[in-house]
This record gives structure tokens, C-alpha cells and sequence, in this order.
């Protein structure tokens, strides 16, 4: 009863919990926000975990009402009975009297199952494995909220870094616009190469703007995960750690250690331990039941010798027939149980082609890191070259143009395989069953 109850209170509190409005920046989230504090808000507060925390306590809840079948039942019974007829016996022609007409009675007894050929203790140990499949669930929905949260903020850095380069390159462009005006003003350029650097930066103003709108789509979506007001302004704090090359390991062994960590994985093999119990404890309503029965009876009777009387009883219970409900019940479950096998099977496929493709993606993000990596320096001497060469009247407007958009290229490209670098670093993580919140704590 106790454990009933503790479980009532906190599927409650959960539930309330869920009802709460969305909570305000607090004064450490408007200075700015980490990673590792964003994942430990998002974790521990997300709806889609709460939701999970309910499914675990109504799990756990289950598992108690299944545990009573292992303990003694006691029940108490009392009435008060007024009969219209005095109760009497006819001796010889002579009515006599065998009970009052009116009489209080109760009954109290004790009664435990002795031997049920395992049927109440597989039916418990089944309750305790899917709770602690709800658990793995509960600890799969916090990792996938993670990475969810952990591929956002990226993503708001990367738009944040691509914002700045869009802007970059509008000054870029204007100070060779007011170049350009000069010259044009003083006779050396012609007005075609004018147009051609002003529909360049109209160009670039569009895409500053697109960046800036993707920009803050990303800051609502980051909000999202937090509970805040989507229109909230958030500041993040980035700690970039170095970049070094994926740590190589044996696919065959990844992948072994990826189905032995992944909660999916671990969640499917308790379900199987589950409705495997639950099939012995189904069996077992074939067979019959040993109990024993103590009781304490009254009735009041002034015409009985004895109105008070104790019992032990021992018993055999069988289910003899049911309509064929028992048997039915059974197959539904074994049934089950094959679809749940295959059903793991498709899954630890699923595991190890998504633990290859975040792995291939890391490979793939970390060499055009390298590639990239001296492109933006290159950019900007050649950009440098390009605009001396244009104001001795040596260059075209042309090439300063291309310029400037190569150096953008560069910049952008750099930024974009720093970030998927980041990103596809925790998809790999979360793909071997790593905890996030441990790894970027």
C-alpha cells in the first residue's frame, strides 16, 4: 500500500510538472549559455522526458500490483441480517426455533497460494523487467533530447558565424563600391563595372538577410528546447575543444559495443525477458493453484452452541475450462514475442548503419577541415592582390568581385566543416550509447 501510494504521489507531481508554463531566462542564461548547461536543463526538464518519468512510475506501479499476488490476501466481512420468518425446525409436529430473527455476523480470513507452479513470481519478475525497460526508455528519451539540443546549438553557432561572414563580405563589397566610385567619378572605370559591383552587393545584402532570418529560427528553436518564451534574446558561451582526428576503431568492435550500450537495444531485450515470464506465468492457469485459508466466523444465535468458529482450510483450485480464453491469451503472447525477436533484429541493423553513417560523416567533416583550413588565408592575399592590382588601374572590377565572393566561399566553408565536425562528434557519440551529458559535462 505504501508503495502504491508513493507511486501515486509521483505520477502526479509529474503530471502537474507537465501543466507549469514556460519557465523565464534566468540571470546566468541571459549572460549566456553553455552546452553542458543547456543539456542539463534540457534533460532533466524536456516534456518528452517527463513524459518518459510517467511511463516509468506507471510501470513501477504494475510491477507492485503483480508483487501482490506473492503476498497473503485478508479480508473482513461484517453484517447486521433481520429475517421477516424466524428461522425453526419442525420435531413431531412441534415448530422449534434454530436462529434468531435477527443477528449480527462477521467473518475475518487470511489466504495465501502455497504453489502456483510459478505463475505469481514469473508475474512479478515480468513487472520488474518492464520497468526496467521504462528505464532504458527514460534514459533514451534524455539522450535523444541531447542530441537534438546539442545538434541546435551548433546549429545556432554555425548560423551566428555565417551571419558575421555575410556581413563581412557586404563590407567588403561597399568598400570596393565606394572604390569603384571614385574611379568611376575620375574617368578610369567605365559604368558597366559600377553595375557590376552594386547588383554584387545587393546580392550579398539578400543573403545576409537569409542568414539573419535563418538565424533566428534557430534561436526559436533553441528556445523551444529550453521552455522558454520563443522570442527570448539567448546569448550561448562556446568552449570549443580541439579538433583531433576520429579515434579509429574496429567496425565489428564499434558495432558490438554499440548494440551492448544502446538503451533501444537494451529496452527490446528486457521486453523479451518480460513476455517470456509472462508466457510461464500464463502456462501456469492451466495448472492448479495450493492455497491455504484461515478464518475466523461469527454469527450470532442463541439457539447454537458455538457462534464463534475458527478454520484452516487447505485447498487445490484448477481451471478446468474458460472458453478457451487461457490458451488464446498464451499464443497472443508468444506471437509476441517472435515479432519482438525480429523486431530486434531490424534494430541492431538500424544501429550499426546509423553508427557507420555518423562515423563516415565525422571522417568526411574533420578532411575538409583540413582542406579548408589555410583557404580563408589564401582568400584574403588573393583578395589583397586583386584590389591593388584594380586601383592601379592594373586589375577589373571583375576579378575584385570574384575575389571577394572566393573569400566569403572560404569563410563559410571553413565555418560550416568546423560545425558539422562538432555535430556529427556527438551523433557518433550518441549512436555508441555514450551518455551526453556525461561526455560534454
Amino acid at each position: 500500500m505504501i508503495s502504491m501510494n508513493r507511486t501515486l504521489w509521483v505520477v502526479i507531481g509529474l503530471m502537474l510538472s507537465l501543466l507549469l508554463p514556460l519557465r523565464p531566462a534566468s540571470a546566468e542564461e541571459a549572460a549566456g549559455i553553455t552546452l553542458s548547461e543547456g543539456l542539463k536543463i534540457v534533460t532533466e526538464e524536456s516534456r518528452v522526458v517527463k513524459i518518459a518519468k510517467l511511463s516509468e512510475a506507471l510501470a513501477e506501479a504494475d510491477a507492485s500490483m503483480a508483487r501482490a499476488g506473492l503476498l497473503p490476501q485478508l479480508s473482513a466481512h461484517a453484517a447486521r441480517t433481520d429475517l421477516e420468518h424466524q428461522p425453526a425446525l419442525v420435531f413431531a409436529g412441534q415448530t422449534v426455533p434454530s436462529s434468531d430473527s435477527g443477528f449480527y455476523s462477521y467473518s475475518v480470513s487470511i489466504q495465501q497460494i502455497l504453489f502456483d507452479f510459478m505463475g505469481s513470481l514469473s508475474r512479478y519478475q515480468s513487472g520488474k523487467m518492464l520497468v526496467e525497460a521504462q528505464k532504458f526508455d527514460s534514459a533514451r528519451a534524455r539522450n535523444a533530447v541531447a542530441l537534438e539540443f546539442t545538434t541546435a546549438f551548433y546549429d545556432l553557432l554555425e548560423s551566428m558565424k555565417l551571419t558575421e561572414a555575410a556581413a563581412k563580405e557586404i563590407e567588403r563589397l561597399e568598400a570596393h563600391n565606394r572604390d569603384a566610385n571614385l574611379l568611376y567619378k575620375a574617368g578610369v572605370i567605365t559604368r558597366n563595372d559600377l553595375l557590376q559591383v552594386q547588383v554584387r552587393l545587393s546580392d550579398a545584402r539578400q543573403k545576409h538577410l537569409s542568414a539573419k532570418n535563418l538565424e533566428a529560427m534557430r534561436v526559436t528553436n533553441l528556445n523551444n528546447l529550453l521552455l522558454r518564451p520563443l522570442n527570448s534574446d539567448i546569448r550561448l558561451n562556446e568552449s570549443p575543444g580541439p579538433i583531433d582526428a576520429p579515434r579509429q576503431m574496429e567496425l565489428e568492435k564499434a558495432w558490438e559495443t554499440a548494440v551492448a550500450k544502446r538503451p533501444e537495444v537494451l529496452i527490446v531485450d528486457r521486453t523479451l525477458s518480460g513476455i517470456d515470464l509472462d508466457i510461464t506465468a500464463k502456462r501456469s492457469e492451466f495448472l492448479p493453484k495450493l492455497y491455504v485459508r484461515a478464518a475466523d466466523d461469527y454469527m450470532q444465535n442463541s439457539y447454537q452452541a458455538h457462534e464463534n468458529n475458527w478454520s484452516l482450510t487447505f485447498g487445490i483450485t484448477a481451471n478446468l475450462f474458460d472458453g478457451g480464453r487461457s490458451w488464446a491469451d498464451m499464443q497472443k503472447s508468444k506471437s509476441r514475442f517472435r515479432q519482438l525477436r525480429e523486431q530486434r533484429a531490424k534494430l541492431v541493423d538500424e544501429v550499426k548503419l546509423e553508427l557507420q553513417r555518423y562515423r563516415l560523416e565525422l571522417d568526411n567533416a574533420y578532411a575538409r577541415i583540413q582542406v579548408n583550413r589555410d583557404a580563408a588565408g589564401q582568400a584574403e592575399e588573393n583578395l589583397r592582390i586583386n584590389k591593388k592590382r584594380y586601383e592601379e588601374g592594373e586589375g577589373t572590377a571583375t576579378e575584385v568581385l570574384d575575389a571577394v565572393t572566393l573569400l566569403t566561399v572560404a569563410e563559410t566553408n571553413h565555418i560550416r566543416s568546423i560545425y558539422d565536425f562538432r555535430k556529427a562528434e556527438a551523433a557518433v557519440h550518441y549512436a555508441m550509447g555514450d551518455d551526453l551529458r556525461e561526455i560534454y559535462r
